[in-house]
């Protein structure tokens, strides 16, 4: 059975490059003050916590499907697009964030018991993304960063706040198997 993504209409596919308007989600999510990778792991497992069962529903507490990608975003200032860093001084930390399944509704949801988890109604959005495999790393971020950089300038796209990380697989999968992507908002 195949893990649920965000629906999206794809706009433009250009080899690694592509154009997606998404259409309305709910993200479950948790801000930590860590660098990348803690604040991946750390979130990861609050998150996990959460949809395996840490919740409150009409029947006590409820299993949430696990859906794709995990997104990190950094929660520092907007930075200029020619500067991009996975960590940089003065770290205000990360956001990682859980997509739910789509058959849940705002008032549908489970409450998380934790405090630090919170819930968030997006609405459709234009994103660029550039989709790469190997493993999320301050270099590949970097020359993906860019790459992608030039194909929103390229495109004449307006580039909207912070890059989005997202990946598709689990920890065990193989580096050259990995599915992942890094995107802008634009418009």
């Amino acid at each position: 059975m195949a893990t649920e993504e965000p629906e999206f209409i794809l706009i433009l596919k250009n080899e690694n490059f592509e154009i997606r308007e998404y259409k309305p989600r709910i993200l479950a999510q948790v801000i930590l003050k860590e660098d990348f990778d803690d604040a991946s792991s750390k979130g990861f497992r609050m998150l996990a916590d959460y949809i395996f069962g840490n919740n409150l529903s009409v029947d006590g507490s409820s299993k949430i499907d696990m859906t794709a990608p995990v997104i990190a975003q950094n929660n520092s200032e907007v930075i200029e697009m020619t500067a991009p860093l996975l960590t940089e001084e003065g770290n205000k930390g990360w956001t990682i964030s859980f997509v739910m399944p789509k058959e849940y509704s705002i008032n549908t949801l489970p409450k998380p018991n934790n405090k630090d988890i919170r819930i968030t109604s997006l609405p459709s959005e234009k994103y660029a993304v550039i989709v790469f495999s190997g493993l999320v790393r301050e270099s590949s971020y970097s020359k993906q960063f860019k790459l992608l950089n030039d194909f929103i300038i390229n495109k004449k796209l307006v580039a909207l706040g912070q890059v989005q990380i997202a990946r598709y697989n689990p920890p065990w999968t193989l580096p050259f198997f990995r599915r992942n992507e890094l995107m802008i908002r634009v418009k």
